[in-house]
């Protein structure tokens, strides 16, 4: 076997490549390069799920970053358990090809309870008083006070929201170069986040963009110098292209205005009712999952979505099937964006009449993705006095302070992904060490399981 380090740099495309890349243009160099064909939707939890299952989301079910649970009738993202993953994974195919075999997971998605040797993920606490703690889970459990005692508390907050940074990355980083020397795992996949922000924030083309991509770089280059001495393979690949965008489509009021969309009247705010709701989109990035209740209302919807302004298509029973997405977890329909729109996932007309969660960073309340979530509210006066009085009451006096600072100003996002890019340098990319393992110019990401497992037994 061959240990091999596999770092998913997200947002990582041809275009970026370049000057403000000397580590990775070095591993390019000594090795070769191929685009990336991903797959459909391009968003982090259904690209790492077909990269470690080799299948489309009709065999590996993660449809999304998220999708509603019919039993329960409730929208959950960003849900953590490995078990939501169906398939073989690629550490299963390893196991039985060589019991000797050991993979660490280093905050890639779906990370908890998976039949992994190492594994580390974000994993807040939250408390009874309404605080966001940062923290993580670990496996075994004694790597995560080995981990926080070595490097510091995780940086939860610039992992997430307008704070987030290059300091996640970073510590993502010195725990995979620990679990790489003490460990030593045989595969050590390793989530470098730290493109996504900006990627979103500012688009593309925005100057400010080398600044992140160099880095980034440097933290690659700290890894694969590492991987370099000690003899092992390295991947460096991506799972999707941000590209720039315009402007939101605001899918569920269009629903809404078509008396699809049910709510509660909670404290004076709108509460999203799934349950009752005839038609909803589950919105994430530029692809959004409707669901339909009555199967003889499907036509109905489609043709609504059809004629707004800002979808692309929409996909029904045939279209889902032509891109793998026949999945139960699917909605009845799916909604692509055109390519400078994304969708927003809100449902109310008035936004003083906005549910409480909609103003906070909250990944798992919010019935959608939510990019605003990187920018505090412009039209918030004073906004580091006002973070700071809401600290001073949560952590000093003991008191219920939510840092309500997100606005819904959807015209501050400038990037986003999901649909297929319409160029390939605008897409992901697959990088390797080892040029004789890489004979195509295009990878697809359904091929990333069988490249992964040539790399470490070839």
């Amino acid at each position: 076997m061959h240990r091999t380090l596999v770092l998913n740099v997200v947002g990582l495309t041809t275009d970026l490549l370049g000057p403000n890349t000397p580590n990775l243009n070095r591993l390019i160099e000594r090795g070769a390069q191929a685009s990336l064909d991903t797959v459909t939707p391009a968003l982090t939890c259904s690209v790492q799920s077909t990269f470690v299952t080799g299948e489309l989301p009709r065999g590996h079910g993660c449809v999304a970053n998220g999708w509603y649970f019919r039993d329960l009738s409730q929208v959950w993202l960003w849900r953590q358990s490995n078990r939501l993953v169906q398939g073989e994974k690629l550490w299963d195919r390893a196991r039985r090809r060589d019991g000797r075999f050991t993979v660490a997971k280093m905050f890639w998605w779906y990370n908890m309870y998976a039949d992994v040797d190492y594994a580390v993920t974000p994993r807040p606490i939250y408390r009874a008083d309404g605080r966001k703690l940062p923290d993580i889970h670990a496996a075994p459990g004694t790597l995560r006070n080995e981990l926080q005692a070595t490097f510091g508390q995780f940086p939860l907050f610039e992992f997430w929201g307008p704070r987030a940074g290059i300091a996640s990355s970073e510590w993502i980083a010195q725990a995979a170069l620990h679990v790489h020397r003490s460990r030593q795992p045989t595969l050590n996949l390793v989530y470098l986040p730290h493109l996504d922000y900006n990627l979103q924030r500012l688009g593309p083309d925005d100057p400010q963009i080398s600044e992140d991509v160099r880095a980034v770089d440097a933290v690659c280059g700290t890894l694969i110098d590492e991987a370099e001495r000690d003899d092992v393979r390295v991947v460096v690949l991506s799972e999707y292209g941000i590209t720039s965008v315009s402007g939101a489509v605001h899918i569920n009021r269009v629903l809404r205005e078509a008396g699809l969309i049910a709510f509660r009247e909670e404290c004076n705010e709108e509460h999203f009712d799934a349950g009752a709701s005839e038609a909803f989109a589950v919105a994430d990035h530029q692809i959004a999952h409707v669901y339909v209740k009555n199967p003889g209302r499907v036509a109905e919807v489609k043709a609504l979505l059809e004629r707004a302004e800002g979808i692309e298509t929409v996909l029904d029973d045939e279209g889902k099937r032509s891109v793998g997405l026949d999945h139960e977890r699917s909605g009845e329909l799916v909604a692509i964006s055109k390519a400078d729109r994304w969708f927003s996932y809100y449902f109310w007309l008035d936004d003083s009449r906005a549910p409480d969660y909609a103003r906070n960073v909250d990944i798992h309340n919010k019935p959608g993705y939510d990019p605003v979530e990187l920018f505090v509210d412009p039209k918030l006066p004073m906004p580091t006095l006002y973070v700071a009085s809401r600290l001073f009451r949560s952590k000093v006096l003991n008191q219920r302070a939510p840092l309500d600072v997100i606005g819904f100003d959807t015209s501050l996002v400038r990037g986003s992904h999901g649909r297929p890019t319409d160029r390939a340098e605008a897409g992901p990319v697959f990088l390797t060490s080892e040029a004789r393992l890489l004979d195509e110019d295009v990878v697809r990401a359904t091929d990333v399981q069988a490249l992964l497992l040539e790399h470490i037994f070839a």
